[in-house]
């Protein structure tokens, strides 16, 4: 590949966001049947059949869908990879992709679009179209990237996703304020119209506005209600849902004083018996300094007046041995109410609990959402 080939392609790839077809490159210089070979040799990245990514770029979520929407620039970016770009948080495991009754986990390989003429046809290896109605105020700009607005994109998740990754996505938005609870509830509209099927066919209920198909709106409400701004991270998210399946419904993020005056709070605190609950984040012990000061939260917190007991579980823990950790918190309340002179009845484990460690709860071939139990 002649010098002034390859400056003519970072050219046009960096006006591009670092994404090229091959039918550039030809039209730069390349031979046809040579092109491919001549790129690959140049150290670019081959990301789907006929574009390519500029050599040193990271291949990511944003790089895959500028390479897609270059081809087909009427689809729009949504789903969990909207939710990549806005930093949405997905569980160890990958995120879930459900297209009608299928449901597979998929990872950062994986790009979901929304086709607004609701054809939703691709054979490209890799990518998801949904083939839904998008109004023009649901779309914006993210990093280059045509995608769904926060709103819509957190609307889509909660009725895509399983009920715990619907709430996990939910918690991060409403936290950081992309979008509030009166906003998302508005946004999804009535479990039905008040009307009937507004487009006159059963089993097909469309939103006035916007003319999208009601899919489990219903369920897509339980999981917003349960959602909780006051969660720091995803593993607290599932924590508090594992709590909430059996019963146990503490205090998120609650305030406590130090003997010396310093406000500290707990990622959960069962007040009356004195339980407080943290759940420690893979990244918190990054450095010495960190474990140091994570050493005198812990020893502070145990001096707080009206704290008994402090657990600490990892993200290990909730994820891999949610058990485990409920039948340990199920274990320490009963000691502390027992030496407080109360009666008390320890709750069985709720069947929404795997009965295998390792295993987080998703939904059953029929689609049904589990933790949904309220307080």
């Amino acid at each position: 590949m002649k010098r002034g080939d390859q400056r003519n392609l970072h050219e046009v790839a960096a006006s591009q966001g670092g994404v090229l077809l091959t039918t550039q490159a030809v039209e730069c210089g390349l031979r046809p049947s040579g092109a491919a070979g001549a790129l690959r040799r140049a150290g670019w990245s081959r990301l789907y059949c006929g574009t390519w990514g500029q050599p040193g770029l990271r291949i990511d979520t944003r790089l895959r869908l500028l390479a897609v929407q270059l081809r087909h620039p009427e689809w729009v970016g949504s789903h969990g990879s909207a939710a990549a770009l806005y930093g949405i948080p997905t569980l160890p495991h990958g995120r879930t992709v459900r297209r009608g009754r299928v449901t597979r986990v998929v990872g950062d390989d994986v790009v979901e679009f929304t086709d607004p003429r609701r054809r939703g046809q691709t054979r490209v290896p890799g990518v998801v179209v949904h083939a839904i109605r998008l109004a023009a105020r649901e779309t914006t700009v993210v990093a280059g990237v045509r995608v769904t607005t926060a709103l819509r994109t957190i609307c889509d998740l909660l009725m895509a996703l399983p009920a715990h990754e619907a709430v996990i996505a939910a918690d991060f938005v409403l936290a950081q304020g992309l979008a509030d609870r009166e906003q998302i509830r508005e946004a999804l509209g009535p479990d039905r119209h008040p009307h009937g099927r507004l487009d006159g066919r059963p089993g097909r209920h469309l939103d006035g506005r916007c003319g999208r198909r009601r899919r489990n709106v219903r369920s897509a409400r339980e999981a917003l209600a349960l959602a909780d701004p006051a969660s720091g991270s995803p593993a607290e998210s599932m924590a508090r849902l594992w709590m909430h399946g059996v019963g146990l419904h503490p205090e998120s993020q609650a305030e406590v004083t130090t003997p010396n005056g310093r406000l500290l709070r707990l990622d959960f605190l069962f007040r009356a018996e004195g339980l407080g609950v943290e759940i420690e984040g893979h990244t918190w012990h990054g450095s010495r300094s960190a474990h140091q000061n994570d050493i005198l939260r812990f020893n502070e917190l145990s001096g707080c007046e009206g704290i008994r007991q402090v657990l600490r579980f990892s993200g290990d823990d909730v994820f891999r041995r949610p058990r485990l950790m409920i039948h340990t918190i199920q274990e320490a309340l009963s000691r502390l109410r027992e030496s407080a002179g109360s009666s008390i009845v320890v709750a069985d484990v709720h069947p929404n609990i795997p009965s295998r460690e390792g295993a987080l709860p998703c939904p059953s071939s029929t689609g049904s959402r589990p933790l949904t139990t309220r307080r």
